[in-house]
């Protein structure tokens, strides 16, 4: 199967400056939705714009579909993939999807008067993009055709989520995953949302949270897939509550699949933080084992361990470099300041337990330059151009131990350069060091904490 093919250059437009794109590992394909050398028209704007369609990637696989769709994502809200799912379902396909509890309910059946003020924004967000004539009223027509969970339970299309197991749901259900026929696996770091994807309503100037996904053509793969979805599927909606999620769920070991000459390992999470499995266990032992290089793009970044293991690579000679998201840098637990080389008291004048900024701020540290509302939503590294880290799992104890998640360890150099490609894309203009934002914060917190108090 051939999916990636919705990025597409705008007719008449040469893309010389963009070297071309290296080879990809046959059965396994990679998308960027703000790549360079790849355009598509937006569905916001309607107009050309850099990076791949990961919406029209979606779309296709489910549009290849014959026998089943499993789809496992935190956040679906395009109305187009929906629409796209219950197409398949009425054509005979099977289609089940687990979302997480925050997102499963209709947005058009919510009220801004009841939801805090996260769920208010998303409200309102939601309503701008289901407006399609933009005359700021939200006809009977555009609701209806602008719900997408609404759009699948009106469908009958089998919808469960993490509260499905009788609790008030798991940390997070977090995977971003869709399985095709037990043959093709899509994952990655991006949910199902424009804001994910392509930007915001009215915010001309976004471009969407920077994301990726995978392509993954293995029957051996999709059947690891399967049967962590049959683990939180459970018999389905209604029932006897067998669906299991967060630490109710046995994630398991990893799972090693061969794709070819590529060797994938997959964990899924939550483990309890005695369980050797975990997550940051897996990611920790490829980071000490780096000899050459860790270049490493994240949305999130508070593991100490992490951080710990980092320092140890440094003082071997190991070349790091990392970028992180602009609004979690500069917060009181993100390593990211250990890496810098300093310390962030909490707002309760508190510093992390454990907390060790380097001694030698390295000098590889920064945030890409993006659009206002637009985050840095990878979760990926490259270990000496030769394996890359990646799925939904963000470098936190959370991850680790509360959220549903997909950690993969893909040991390929054709498809590090990928990453690593990217990772210079971004590179580009990225502000390195202590940033005017973490400096206004370190200077209010410091004037009002002092040094700070260490956490026992």
């Amino acid at each position: 199967m051939a999916l990636l093919t919705a990025s597409c250059s705008q007719p008449g437009q040469l893309l010389g400056q963009t070297p071309p794109e290296p080879p990809l590992p046959p059965g396994i394909n990679v998308a960027f939705n703000h790549r360079d050398g790849a355009r598509y028209r937006s569905p916001l704007t309607g107009q050309w714009r850099n990076g791949d369609n990961l919406e029209q990637l979606v779309i296709k696989a489910v549009e290849t579909a014959r026998s089943e769709i499993l789809v496992a994502v935190q956040e679906l809200s395009l109305p187009r993939i929906a629409q796209a799912l219950v197409a398949a379902q009425a054509r005979g396909v099977r289609v089940q999807v687990v979302l997480e509890n925050t997102y499963s309910t209709p947005w058009s059946e919510q009220h801004l008067a009841d939801l805090p003020p996260h769920g208010r924004h998303r409200l309102e967000q939601l309503e701008a993009l289901a407006d399609r004539n933009g005359d700021g009223v939200l006809s009977a027509e555009e609701r209806h055709n602008g719900d997408a969970v609404a759009i699948l339970t009106r469908a009958g299309v089998p919808l469960i989520d993490d509260t499905e197991d009788g609790s008030k749901g798991s940390g997070l259900m977090h995977h971003k995953v869709v399985v095709i026929d037990r043959a093709v696996v899509l994952t990655g770091s991006a949910n199902f949302t424009s804001s994910g994807l392509h930007g915001d309503a009215g915010a001309a100037s976004t471009r969407g949270n920077v994301n990726h996904l995978l392509q993954i053509e293995s029957p051996q793969l999709a059947a690891v897939f399967a049967a962590e979805f049959a683990r939180m599927w459970g018999d389905g909606p209604g029932g006897g509550q067998d669906s299991r999620f967060g630490r109710g769920k046995d994630s398991g070991g990893v799972e090693t699949v061969q794709v070819g000459a590529t060797r994938i390992e997959v964990l899924f999470a939550p483990h309890a933080k005695a369980d050797p499995h975990h997550g940051l266990r897996l990611i920790g032992a490829q980071l000490a084992a780096a000899q050459r290089s860790i270049a490493m793009a994240l949305f999130v970044f508070s593991a100490q361990e992490l951080a710990d293991v980092l320092r140890e690579r440094v003082e071997q000679g190991v070349e790091v470099r990392l970028l992180a998201d602009p609004g979690f840098a500069s917060r009181s637990f993100s390593e990211v300041l250990d890496l810098l080389g300093v310390a962030l008291p909490d707002r309760f004048c508190k510093l992390e337990a454990g907390n060790q900024p380097f001694e030698t701020p390295l000098q590889g540290v920064g945030t890409p330059r993006l659009a206002r509302g637009d985050k840095l939503h990878h979760k990926f590294a490259v270990i000496d151009n030769t394996t890359v880290i990646t799925g939904s799992f963000n470098w936190s104890p959370s991850a680790a131990h509360q959220n549903d998640e997909t950690l993969l360890l893909i040991h390929s150099p054709m498809l590090a350069a990928h990453f690593s490609r990217e990772i210079d894309r971004m590179w580009r203009g990225a502000e390195l060091g202590i940033t005017a934002r973490m400096q206004r914060k370190l200077d209010r917190q410091r004037a009002r904490c002092g040094s700070g108090e260490q956490r026992q």
